[in-house]
């Protein structure tokens, strides 16, 4: 008891320590006079805006002077970054975009991230741009020499099947352009690097007014800053940065736990870890533990999925899939098995609908996972086979071909001992006491027996 005691108290310990966020990395100055930095190295998704949202409030609560948003991102989800653009803007507290360290980037949703920021800076040795929405598609190139994409529509008109690439290419140029005219950047190199995913280097950022500044470091960063006026929701103000010690906000044990189920292939193995769970809890009912796991990895898959831009038909043939696949696992029958596979194979391939960088769902994986549903549906169809064509266990029939000890015989009947119990039995052979037979026939509680050969057909059917 002592030391489940001992385990309890270091899980609870570790859950707070996971959950207050981490002020261990940096220094506060005097007072509320303090920076403090968001560090997005990876994927924008849904684990991504929860945590500038908390941190972004977390500013505000303590009255910090300054955020900063240090960005080292390849892009992500569309809806992400749009709630993150949101609470940039609506921001009292000054946010300040930082692509660092050197050899970073901010691509695609960093760049309209960083544009949404109060201010934008960069260190030497990064980048930004390639804007273009690649998760929903682009227009149809212009051909070699000028020419346009011959179509049955009237002249001028979108082909019919890019319509929808088209909407998303021009409401991106509309956003990047709104936020561009808001801070007073580039808006022309901002539609350049949506229509023809254009990116630039630091210098070259700096000198077409993209960004605002550039800095070696946090701290050049916010001596740069310092007495910069600037416009935010609570009016505006100037920057008082110069000194200021930095605090660097580490994400919560929620935050992380989002990171890791919202990956598109933990989500999947959450479910199919789940159904299977459930399914050997029902086929050995009071194991508790897998329906528990089973449980948990069901609800955790659903909320991932949930937060994921995915394709509900897709994710309706998984679900079919793995029901047939179940069913499949309780009453072997292949063709459920083999329809299973089918239908979870079809569901995979139409589960996400964007291939946003980070978010991708892994063929591979897809592909062990069928090869691990074909193993057993193989392993379902053997076991059919092999009890298809054994010999009953039960009935009469199992009693068919049994060998028989012969206790007693006379004028056609006596008594045996098969399978350990006293039966009468009858024949047209004659037998001695101790003499092999095997049975024929059984009517009501009779055997009908044969001569037993010295090898024994044991065919468990009468020649």
């Amino acid at each position: 008891m002592r030391l489940v005691r001992m385990v309890l108290c270091a899980a609870a310990l570790l859950a707070v320590a996971f959950a207050l966020p981490i002020q261990g990395r940096g220094e506060t100055g005097e007072g509320s006079r303090i920076a403090l930095m968001i560090e997005i190295d990876g994927a924008i998704g849904p684990a991504t805006a929860r945590q500038i949202k908390d941190g972004l409030a977390s500013a505000h609560e303590r009255n910090a002077e300054v955020v900063i948003l240090r960005l080292n991102t390849p892009g992500g989800l569309v809806t992400s970054m749009r709630e993150i653009i949101a609470d940039i803007l609506a921001s009292s507290v000054p946010v300040v975009g930082y692509v660092a360290p050197s050899g970073s980037h901010a691509a695609s949703a960093g760049t309209y991230i960083l544009y949404a920021t109060h201010v934008a800076a960069m260190a030497p040795g990064t980048n930004i741009g390639a804007a273009t929405p690649v998760e929903i598609g682009t227009p149809f190139p212009s051909l070699p020499g000028g020419d346009e994409p011959k179509t049955d529509e009237k002249p001028g008109a979108a082909p019919a099947q890019d319509t929808l690439a088209i909407k998303a290419t021009n409401d991106a140029v509309a956003l990047i352009r709104s936020l561009a005219e808001l801070r007073g950047r580039n808006a022309e190199w901002g539609e350049k690097a949506v229509r023809e995913a254009a990116s630039l280097s630091a210098q070259a950022a700096l000198d077409q007014h993209v960004i605002d500044l550039m800095a070696n470091d946090t701290a050049a960063l916010l001596q740069a800053i310092d007495g910069r006026k600037i416009a935010t929701t609570a009016g505006p103000r100037s920057l008082a940065t110069q000194g200021l010690k930095v605090e660097t906000i580490e994400p919560g044990w929620l935050i992380r736990l989002l990171a890791v189920i919202t990956d598109p292939n933990v989500a999947v193995l959450l479910m199919l870890f789940g159904v299977y769970g459930l399914v050997f809890e029902f086929m050995s009912p009071g194991a508790v533990a897998p329906g528990v796991i089973g449980a948990i990895c069901l609800v955790l898959g659903l909320y991932a999925l949930n937060l994921l831009p995915i394709d509900y038909t897709g994710l309706a043939l998984m679900l079919l899939g793995l029901t047939f696949l179940v069913v499949e696992a309780v009453y072997p029958t292949v063709v459920l098995g083999a329809g299973g596979l089918a239908a979870f194979l079809l569901g995979a391939a139409m589960l996400f609908r964007v291939q946003s960088p980070g978010y991708r769902l892994s063929w591979t994986l897809i592909a062990v996972v069928a090869m691990l549903i074909a193993a057993l549906l193989l392993l379902s169809g053997r076991f059919l086979w092999r009890t298809r064509n054994n010999v009953p266990r039960i009935g009469r029939q199992a009693m068919r071909g049994l060998p028989v000890e012969i206790l007693d015989w006379s004028e056609g009947s006596g008594h045996v001992l098969a399978e350990g119990e006293r039966w009468n039995a009858r024949s047209n052979d004659t037998f001695t006491a101790g003499e092999p037979a095997e049975i024929v026939d059984i009517e009501g509680l009779i055997l009908t027996l044969r001569r037993r050969t010295k090898t024994g057909s044991g065919s468990g059917e009468p020649p």
